[in-house]
């Protein structure tokens, strides 16, 4: 290590990443002097000594490394892949935490909203989908790169019906806009959250209010696509104006519409693959990073269809 800074960032609070990767790794751990010595296990001994590689390299670039960081370079070494802390952050969490792609899938989606005008990302829960189209339309309005967030979800009930929950058809509707909210309010305040709306810079609405609009100068997100019919693809997609960035995202393996009706997510990534200034971005089990269980439940839902 080359200083005090590289190491604190590496360590974290209370040496937790340093008892965290030695409890995931099933390794033991010693610090001396500026050496980190590893033992155990040759096999896991490895695994260890390559996250560790990566993580030293992201904390020796500036990045404050997480508990999340470690999970994901010792999922990766153990994978046989090498282990691969994204260098930059895309902003900052309410609780001042950078936010930065986590995995390569993720990296792979920064970059492809970097260049194309519409791209389409799908993949597992767990695969940082939502959270990072809200992050990079962000980013987008404070860079000046567009003048609103326009953020839509198909309204399709997941085996429950719209008719039993209580209130009028608006009231109705906001539980299925609810995580957009969440996820903007991991990165705003309330208060910047509720001035921001009040203020146009920020909308929030079912697919069915984006019919008959142009959306021009603004990044538009289209969550848990897999809900949508070809026509309502069809329909969103050409709302498109000048100025403008639209990410697509949605889970394939969890689509609620009946089973006649194919998915306008799959019809698209089909029809589009090939297009001009269109990206499409497969997240796999590997990008998962919301919790390491849900990699495990999601390998077990698989094992159970075969």
């Amino acid at each position: 290590m080359h200083g005090l800074e590289d190491r604190l960032r590496l360590f974290g609070e209370l040496d937790g990443n340093l008892t965290h990767l030695e409890r995931r790794a099933g390794v033991a751990l010693r610090v001396d002097g500026d050496d980190v010595v590893i033992s155990g296990e040759p096999r896991r001994v490895a695994v260890a000594a390559s996250a560790l590689e990566a993580l030293l390299k992201a904390a020796r670039r500036g990045s404050d490394v997480s508990a999340l960081d470690v999970e994901l370079a010792l999922r990766a070494a153990s994978d046989g892949l090498e282990p691969e802390i994204a260098p930059g952050a895309l902003g900052t969490s309410r609780k001042g935490r950078a936010i930065r792609p986590r995995t390569p899938g993720q990296q792979a989606l920064v970059d492809a909203v970097a260049r194309r005008t519409l791209t389409f990302t799908f993949g597992p829960a767990g695969t940082g989908k939502t959270f990072l189209a809200v992050v990079l339309a962000l980013a987008a309005l404070r860079a000046g790169r567009v003048e609103r967030i326009i953020l839509s979800r198909p309204a399709v009930e997941a085996g429950e019906k719209l008719g039993f929950l209580p209130g009028d058809p608006q009231e109705k509707v906001d539980p299925y806009l609810r995580p957009l909210f969440d996820a903007l309010g991991e990165v705003l305040e309330h208060q910047a959250l509720v001035r921001s709306v009040e203020r146009g810079q920020i909308e929030v609405a079912p697919l069915a209010y984006m019919r008959g609009r142009t959306l021009s100068d603004a990044f538009v997100v289209l969550d848990e696509a897999q809900n949508t019919t070809n026509e309502q693809m069809k329909m969103f997609l050409t709302r498109i104006g000048s100025g403008s960035r639209m990410l697509v995202c949605g889970d394939i393996t969890q689509i609620d519409l009946p089973p006649a009706t194919e998915s306008g997510l799959i019809a698209a990534t089909r029809l589009f693959k090939d297009v001009e200034d269109v990206a499409i971005v497969e997240l796999i089990d590997t990008d998962i990073v919301r919790h390491p269980l849900i990699k495990r439940l999601i390998e077990a839902y698989a094992r159970a269809k075969r």
